[in-house]
């Protein structure tokens, strides 16, 4: 059988037509299906005949008055979620928190009654509704969330019960007492108000479901552990009326770790530093002087950058009396030093002057030998020549006899004077300056060690 001849020119014209081919029917195949699916979403029967008409609830309704008018007060629940406390400043004594604000009341003329489902509806259905003017009294700053729509939530009961939420991140005021810092435990508040509606108008009170903060115990803050929170409810009287407050008390105790790492320990180790010097020599001046010049100079340091991060409050802090403490020894080791130095310089010069004294009452000693030689061989001469003229000299004007009693009479004197001198300078006996360094060995340490004492029982207590 034979077979016709095919020329490259339709070889050519099928190579190129049959992947068109191909590609359309696959095209195609999607599309069906793709029509199949909506064909099918579209003939199904999506139940939606329970929703209430929000135009029909909305006739009517005037946002600008509260539930109820006139009648008895709006009860708005009230319920806290925390996601964060980001920042707490000793310098402004603040804190920065984000929260979950969930308020939830009544307003009856929002009621249905074509299903008990509740509606959850778009955060922009908001802006038709009667809100609660509740704000933050001791918030510095405040702003909401907005990424990628506003971050609120409104749901709708068929009984007219209607729960907002927000996120809010607020900058709060918090009052701090410093004075034991860093051993310091800090209450901080959040309280929440209405600002123009008084008690005739709004009672608020915490939700019922707010037994406690749900995310507070899984936060990790850097200098603070929250060791307890308590909610309260006061009545706060201004002239324009009374205006119910709920509050948020939680209680921080400051973490001590990183303070005794970075503050107490090189505290300690300055005042350790500059007890080096007495071990070393009081000839080698350059060297006790220069470690004592040089832990003053960065105990200095130190107390500086300490404070550079805290408020100046004129409250004097528990750091600061450490710090001062430290400063005082360290200060008192270089006195130390003057004080053995000069001792020393003095009891060099006291033996000075004491072999002065020697060598000046040896010459002495010498000038009386001679002039009682000469003296005696004058009185022999006179004897002579009186045994010559037969005369008896009644008195020897310049003899020995007079010489020894002038020199008694003055040496009783000196006596007399070196004993006041001496009873004197017996109270102000001067100390060996190697015996002022043992001793200093071991009380500066002893009193250091006492001093901490009483420092971390006073204020941990």
């Amino acid at each position: 059988m034979g077979v016709l001849p095919i020329n490259g020119s339709k070889m050519e014209f099928l190579t190129w037509v049959f992947p068109a081919l191909v590609l359309l029917c696959t095209q195609q195949h999607r599309c069906i299906r793709a029509m199949n699916d909506i064909g099918d979403y579209i003939g199904s029967n999506i139940e939606i005949s329970w929703l209430p008409n929000l135009d029909d609830l909305m006739k009517g309704y005037a946002r600008n008055f509260r539930p109820g008018i006139g009648g008895p007060p709006v009860n708005v629940a009230l319920a806290i979620e925390v996601a964060s406390i980001d920042h707490i400043s000793e310098v402004n004594m603040e804190y920065t928190m984000t929260v979950f604000l969930h308020q939830s009341w009544r307003d009856d003329r929002l009621s249905y009654n074509h299903t008990n489902e509740t509606l959850g509806l778009d955060s922009r259905f908001v802006d038709k509704l009667w809100l609660p003017d509740t704000f933050i009294v001791n918030a510095k700053s405040a702003w909401f969330h907005d990424v990628t729509v506003e971050n609120k939530l409104i749901r709708l009961q068929p009984d007219g019960v209607i729960l907002y939420s927000i996120r809010i991140t607020s900058t709060v005021a918090c009052d701090m007492d410093l004075s034991k810092y860093p051993m310091d435990e800090q209450e901080c508040m959040l309280d929440l108000e209405s600002y123009g509606y008084s008690s005739e108008d709004i009672v608020y009170h915490w939700s019922e479901n707010q037994e406690e903060i749900h995310g507070l115990d899984k936060l990790q803050l850097a200098q603070f552990t929250i060791t307890n929170y308590q909610f309260t409810t006061e009545m706060m009287n201004f002239k324009s009326g009374q205006f119910p407050r709920l509050s948020l008390h939680f209680h921080l105790r400051r973490n001590r770790g990183v303070y005794i790492i970075q503050s107490y320990v090189p505290s300690i180790l300055l005042v350790a530093m500059s007890w080096v010097s007495f071990w070393i020599s009081q000839s080698a001046v350059p060297a006790r002087v220069s470690l004592g010049i040089t832990t003053v100079l960065t105990m200095t340091t130190l107390m500086v950058s300490a404070r550079s991060s805290l408020p100046r409050a004129s409250a004097i802090k528990a750091l600061d009396v450490y710090f001062w403490i430290c400063y005082v020894f360290v200060f008192a080791a270089l006195v130390e030093y003057a004080f053995a130095h000069f001792n020393a310089d003095y009891m060099k010069k006291q033996k000075n002057k004491i072999k002065a004294r020697r060598q000046s009452a040896e010459v002495n000693v010498k000038n009386a030998i001679v002039l009682f030689s000469l003296s005696i061989a004058g009185v022999n001469q006179e004897l002579a020549i009186s045994n010559r003229q037969h005369r008896i000299p009644r008195s020897l004007p310049g003899s020995y006899g007079t010489i020894e009693i002038e020199t008694g009479e003055t040496k009783r004197q000196q006596i007399m004077k070196l004993d006041k001198k001496s009873g004197l300078k017996s109270l102000f006996k001067p100390i060996d300056a190697d015996t002022i360094d043992i001793y200093a060995r071991a009380v500066f340490p002893a009193a250091f060690a006492a001093v901490n004492v009483i420092y971390w029982v006073a204020y941990t207590m």
